[in-house]
């Protein structure tokens, strides 16, 4: 690492690398001379500013400094855990003490234990995931005006806001394990929001747009989230119902990512060994229909989701999860791995840059073309509550959103639900947009479902 590098990260955290690493091996020792028969640590810290905005005025500014060692020692195969903000040399010993005794008094679990040797990540890459952003609270403040500026701008129909955010958060970590893993990094995620509301009484509507990349250089402008967001709010004025009918539905990018997120977690370790989840034993199963991919890459330099190793320091890789609508691959831990009887597929901690492709998708499939593919029909923008139930598949949300006719949106609506079962759903995703947005870990289109049912007047 060059040296401008490293004063970047002394300027964010009290300690360098090297320390956490010592602390680390301080911590793996001491739980082996309390007769530990394995052990791991974590040892993390972080910085950040955050500033909020509403209606030109200073509402908050907060800045944090925390850190945190969390230690799990195994006898056997017995574990226990504990955990300490304190970093003296007496603080660190005395965590692990309390986890060595809490294992002492744990019973017996023959899936518990540290990733096997051979899945470990030994020469982690870089993946450039930490961009530090030197914002003064002063500097933040004008950036959160100018998001809302811009959004009170567009139109006198945005009379209110809930306000506008600017934040850079710092963080590093270090992970050790007594099977001889050590790694670390340090990683930066910063955000800007603007979320302005339009007319009055009981006729106001409320939208919120957001930018939020590892590094302060890609963020979008503040005066385009202003500005996006306020449109989006007006657009929402003089919403109506709808009567209960069946319908297209083509969800929005954003949403979208959620669609994705409910499959990620039907699938995942915890859900498929208690055999709570609707999709149980599908591995090598078609899901999807025969056009859809999901690939899983966890090395693209920069990306929220990127990581060399998962939580455990198990090395990650890119993979297919879903080729040509059958499930290739679940989201496994260690732990999960064992309980099914299978290897860990390097996602403790959850998944990394998915993306959902369709090999239907044209260029031209850009979020007016999905509007013309779904012809008539339900546009969704916003989702409340939760209403999924894993173990059903059953689906049914509160939603808002546009009624479309003839690929054109023709007035907004509220108040209705959308229902349908997850495994039709999947089935019947006929479009995935070239409209696509990253949003956290996910990368998608938006997605257009052949039917659902929409509950209304």
């Amino acid at each position: 690492m060059d040296t401008s590098a490293v004063s970047q990260q002394t300027a964010h955290f009290t300690y360098s690398q090297d320390r956490l690493r010592e602390m680390a091996a301080d911590v793996l020792r001491m739980a082996r001379e309390l007769g530990a028969t394995d052990a791991a640590t974590e040892i993390s810290e972080g910085s950040g500013l955050s500033v909020t905005v509403r209606k030109g005025q200073v509402e908050t500014i907060e800045q944090n400094r925390d850190k945190v060692v969390g230690v799990t020692v195994m006898i056997g195969q017995r574990r226990g855990n504990a955990s300490t903000s304190d970093f003296s040399p007496a603080a660190l010993r005395a965590t692990a003490e309390a986890a060595y005794n809490i294992a002492r008094f744990t019973a017996e679990d023959d899936c518990a234990g540290l990733a096997e040797e051979e899945l470990l990540e030994r020469s982690p890459r870089d993946l450039d995931l930490f961009h530090p952003w030197n914002v003064t609270a002063e500097g933040a403040i004008d950036i959160a005006r100018r998001s809302e500026a811009a959004a009170f701008a567009v139109s006198p129909k945005i009379r209110n806001s809930d306000g506008a955010s600017v934040s850079a958060q710092h963080s590093q970590f270090v992970l050790a394990t007594s099977r001889g893993f050590v790694g670390g990094y340090p990683y930066s995620r910063h955000f800007i929001s603007c979320a302005p509301i339009a007319g009055s009484g009981g006729g106001m509507q409320r939208d919120d747009w957001y930018s939020s990349k590892r590094s302060p250089t890609t963020l979008a402008a503040p005066e385009d989230i202003g500005r996006y967001a306020a449109e989006r709010a007006i657009s929402r004025l003089n919403a109506r119902k709808l009567t209960t009918r069946k319908c297209p539905v083509l969800f929005e990018a954003p949403l979208a990512a959620g669609l994705l997120g409910a499959f990620v977690q039907a699938v995942s370790g915890g859900a498929l060994y208690r055999k709570s989840t609707f999709l149980h034993d599908t591995l090598g199963k078609a899901v999807f229909g025969p056009h859809i991919q999901i690939h899983e890459q966890p090395h693209v330099p920069g990306a929220m989701g990127s990581a060399p190793f998962d939580e455990e320091g198990v090395r990650t890789h890119e993979r297919d999860v879903v080729r040509d609508g059958v499930v290739e691959g679940y989201f496994l831990s260690t732990y999960s791995a064992r309980k099914l009887g299978m290897k860990t597929t390097g996602n403790a901690g959850g998944s990394h840059n998915l993306t959902l492709s369709s090999d239907l998708t044209k260029p031209e499939d850009d979020f007016a073309g999905m509007l013309r593919k779904m012809g008539t029909g339900l546009l969704v923008t916003e989702l409340m509550g939760q209403g999924v139930n894993y173990v059903t598949g059953d689906y049914s949300r509160g939603a808002s959103g546009y009624w479309v006719e003839n690929g054109v949106i023709q007035y907004p609506v509220e108040e209705i639900t959308i229902a349908g079962s997850m495994p039709e759903m999947f089935k019947q995703i006929v479009g995935i947009g070239s409209d696509v947005l990253v949003r956290g870990t996910k990368e998608t289109g938006s997605i257009l479902i052949e039917q659902m049912t929409i509950a209304g007047n």
